[in-house]
């Protein structure tokens, strides 16, 4: 299997690894984004770890406060099983989809993954946002969708040292707002909208490499400065508006859907999504 290059003894990871039997007693559980943490730290284990430093900016009691944070959470509410659930057709139907995309520019893989959260596809605000636990629940699951997409549990590369490259392992994001202008500051999307972020922010590090907001009205910059108020600027730097969606060809190449401006087929018939 793979091997993960050598660490000094006062490297961050190596003081993660020593840390970790200790997380994984208190936590009562080691699986994290499909992978289960072992105290021998193989390969796998390390990458996850990783990703936990990078987001903290190796500093290594805030990566084993998320880390345990994170475990905890995962233990209570079994998001992996939340992928095999199913939801409703009328409150999530299209949606949410997930799709690999090829000859990304500027992209050293193969392929990319790319989640679509499509707003104007919501039949009714109160029923889709009015029930937060039901949403978030639909909405981790499509998260998970996304992260198997990654393939941690078989990956062969080490993600490089904080500062030092970007992780590979990361899935892009789009949301598009085409013929959502009714939302404006509707109190039912703000507060799913925040429970959403700061549910990811705690329990999802390192999961995103860009975020793409398409079809954006003017009306609708309320939203941009609600979300910088909740997100560390590391994190607001992945985002890109742009008005048209079309427009993203230039940014994701030729192999997305149609509605898109590709030349692959429609975004429901070259995604998956979660069980409706």
């Amino acid at each position: 299997g793979p091997v993960w290059p050598t660490l000094d003894a006062d490297h961050p990871l190596s003081l993660l690894v020593k840390e970790l039997p200790s997380i994984l007693e208190k936590a009562d559980y080691a699986e994290v984004y499909g992978v289960q943490l072992k105290a021998d730290t193989p390969f796998h284990t390390k990458l996850i770890l990783q990703k936990f430093l990078r987001a903290n900016s190796n500093v290594v009691p805030k990566a084993k406060e998320q880390l345990l944070a994170t475990l905890k959470w995962r233990k209570e509410y079994q998001p992996l099983k939340a992928l095999e659930e199913t939801f409703s057709e009328e409150l999530f139907g299209g949606l949410g989809f997930v799709t690999l995309v090829e000859k990304v520019p500027g992209s050293t893989k193969d392929k990319e993954v790319v989640t679509y959260n499509v707003y104007g596809a919501v039949k009714d605000i109160q029923k889709t946002f009015g029930n937060v636990d039901t949403f978030l629940r639909w909405r981790v699951a499509l998260m998970e969708l996304g992260i198997s997409k990654l393939s941690l549990a078989t990956a062969t590369e080490p993600i490089p040292d904080f500062g030092k490259g970007a992780d590979q392992y990361q899935g892009i994001q789009v949301h598009d707002y085409k013929s959502i202008s009714f939302l404006r500051q509707d109190p039912h999307i703000k507060a799913a909208s925040k429970q959403t972020i700061d549910l990811f922010s705690k329990y999802y590090p390192e999961t995103l490499s860009k975020k793409f907001f398409l079809n954006v009205p003017l009306v609708m910059s309320w939203l941009f400065t609600f979300f910088k108020a909740l997100l560390p600027s590391a994190t607001t730097k992945k985002f890109s508006v742009i008005s048209y969606g079309t427009s993203l060809t230039s940014e994701l190449g030729p192999d997305i859907p149609k509605e898109y401006g590709g030349k692959a087929g429609a975004l429901d018939s070259v995604s998956e999504t979660v069980k409706l």
